[in-house]
Formats: structure tokens, C-alpha cells, sequence
């Protein structure tokens, strides 16, 4: 059971953390490029909003799955409790909330993750569209 334990606390949580630096990472350096981006290197409006939502995908893909990976570690984390609970015999609460304990905070990372992730792309996609208007007022261009 502690294989199950160490795939939940450092296997899970451990994802999450990573998958939550790598998105802040990209949010980060999609907000410094939206900063000094020069409307004027681009000759056409595909090729300027393909430059505008590189990576973007990263975030909105973490933020999507974020949650379901933490559903994984709270499977994963009451499947160990009730393995020990029948292989125990007995109904020892301290086994029961350490295992549930485990099971929630895996959830709440999955949440603590994709929340701010769902946030991020948010806001990364309305400068996008910022931009992108931008573009088409000073080129001229419709749609």
C-alpha cells in the first residue's frame, strides 16, 4: 500500500505542481512577448494571431485536465483506504482519515491548479483578442 500512497503524493501531486510551473511559465512569457509584440513585422492577420496563440493551448489543456487528474489521486487515495480497512480486519479511524485526508488533498491540488489556469487563459485570450483588433484598425483589414 505504500506504492499506492507514494503514486498519490508524489506521482499526482507531483504532476500538478510541475503541470502548474510549466502553465505559469507560458503565461508568463506569452504576457512579456504580448508586451513588446510589433504589429508592424506582421504582413498578414493568420500570421499574427498563430505568433499571438502560441502555447496558449499548454494552459487551457492543464486547466481542463488539472481537475480530472486530481479525481485520479482521490480514487487512487480511498481504493488505499479501503485496501487497508479489509486487509486490516478492522475499522481503525486513523487509517480511514489518513487515507481520505490523502484523497482530498489531491483534489484540492487538482483544483488549486486548474483554477488559476483557467484564470490565466482567460485573460491571456482577451489581449489576444485585444491585439488582434488592434491589428485590424490600423491595417485596415475586416472580419
Amino acid at each position: 500500500m505504500d506504492l499506492l500512497k507514494n503514486a498519490v503524493e508524489y506521482g499526482i501531486i507531483g504532476l500538478l505542481i510541475a503541470l502548474s510551473i510549466w502553465s505559469v511559465a507560458v503565461a508568463v512569457e506569452r504576457w512579456l512577448y504580448y508586451r513588446r509584440v510589433d504589429l508592424t513585422q506582421f504582413t498578414d492577420i493568420q500570421t499574427f494571431e498563430m505568433a499571438l496563440t502560441k502555447r496558449l493551448v499548454i494552459i487551457g489543456t492543464v486547466a481542463a485536465n488539472a481537475p480530472y487528474i486530481g479525481l485520479l489521486g482521490t480514487v487512487l487515495g480511498i481504493m488505499m483506504t479501503f485496501h487497508t480497512m479489509g486487509t486490516s480486519g478492522t475499522m481503525a479511524v486513523n487509517t480511514i482519515m489518513i487515507g481520505l485526508s490523502l484523497a482530498l488533498k489531491a483534489t484540492a491540488v487538482g483544483l488549486l491548479v486548474a483554477i488559476p489556469c483557467v484564470v490565466m487563459n482567460n485573460i491571456l485570450r482577451r489581449r489576444v483578442t485585444e491585439l488582434l483588433t488592434i491589428y485590424k484598425v490600423q491595417h485596415g483589414t475586416r472580419g
